[in-house]
């Protein structure tokens, strides 16, 4: 059992494919277990969205960080999990998806987040990134299945498809009720209620929902265009505003685009993209998010930019 994020990522590094494969179906035995119950990491789950809040402040965690793309890099996953002191601090932690790819220690983030789901799931929350997004929505490049295989040989394409299991468990979104939506992309264009999100997965691909979900980025303009990625699309702040209006938030949290430093804001301070990784894009710096629950309880009275950024971890 992982007692230090030294020993977690000495564990990462040195593991072998069956203790990878057994830690894997744990995990997949996990989300199942959540998905069954309707609950994650102690909040309620509404088909893929969890709820947190609720209207009872109290509900809320001691502290919420929130995790951007990781890709494969370890050394930022380290260095997020130091700062927030993991292992010493309570505190329940967002991971906004994109967890491979790019990186060169995919496997080993992978297995470093598992070993955390696996010994501490009340405190893990894993959404699906368009890295860990349907079999119908292919994207390039896509260097997991090659990793696994030089780490693991001729047991890689069972991992892999394990893993693509897994990430079918994985959750869509997270709501903090009266603050914040967190998503690995953007928000449905044609956004009718909350079901939008929290059914997007039963949908697909009869909807568009979970593939914009993944996909989508806030561009300043009006209304919505196709984007260049070839997935979802392009949205305005007159998008933003009807979908946090639906679910009633006042903050967009997404991730899936490079920031140099770390984190970005659109449409007057609705939109935070953040994104954790350096190492994969050249970075100069990566960002997450450290909220307290009197945070929390102040900006659900009175939102301000300024405070948001107050919880913002640039490193």
């Amino acid at each position: 059992m992982p007692s230090s994020v030294e020993h977690l990522v000495k564990s990462a590094r040195e593991c072998k494919g069956r203790e990878f494969t057994e830690l894997l179906e744990d995990s997949i035995d996990i989300l199942s277990e959540e998905r069954a119950a309707g609950r994650v990491a102690g909040h309620s789950m509404k088909g893929g969205l969890v709820c947190i809040g609720g209207g009872d402040d109290d509900d809320m965690p001691e502290r919420l960080v929130v995790v951007g793309d990781i890709h494969g890099d370890l050394e930022a996953l380290q260095r997020i999990l130091n700062m927030v002191r993991f292992f010493d601090e309570d505190s329940t932690l967002v991971f906004l998806g994109d967890y491979g790819d790019r990186g060169l220690e995919s496997v080993e983030v992978y297995h470093a987040l598992l070993s955390l789901k696996h010994e501490h799931p009340d405190r893990i929350v894993m959404l699906r990134g368009n890295h860990e997004g349907p079999m119908d929505l292919p994207f390039y490049p896509h260097d997991l299945p090659v990793m696994l295989h030089d780490r693991f040989g001729a047991d890689s394409t069972h991992i892999y498809l394990r893993l693509r299991r897994l990430f079918d468990l994985m959750c869509t979104g997270v709501l903090v009720e009266g603050l914040v939506l967190m998503l690995h992309g953007g928000v449905p264009v044609k956004m009718g209620s909350i079901d939008d999100i929290a059914y997007a997965e039963k949908m697909h691909p009869k909807s568009s929902n979970l593939l914009e979900i993944l996909w989508n980025d806030p561009k300043e303009i009006n209304g919505y265009r196709p984007s260049a990625r070839g997935y979802g699309y392009y949205f305005g702040k007159d998008v933003t505003e009807h979908a946090l209006s639906t679910v009633g938030a006042r903050l967009l949290v997404r991730a899936h685009e490079p920031c140099n430093d770390g984190y970005r804001l659109n449409h007057d301070g609705l939109v935070l993209t953040l994104f954790s990784c350096k190492e994969p894009y050249g970075n100069e710096r990566g960002a997450f998010m450290h909220m307290r629950r009197d945070v929390y309880r102040e900006m659900r009275g009175a939102y301000s930019v300024d405070r948001l950024l107050s919880s913002l971890h640039v490193f």
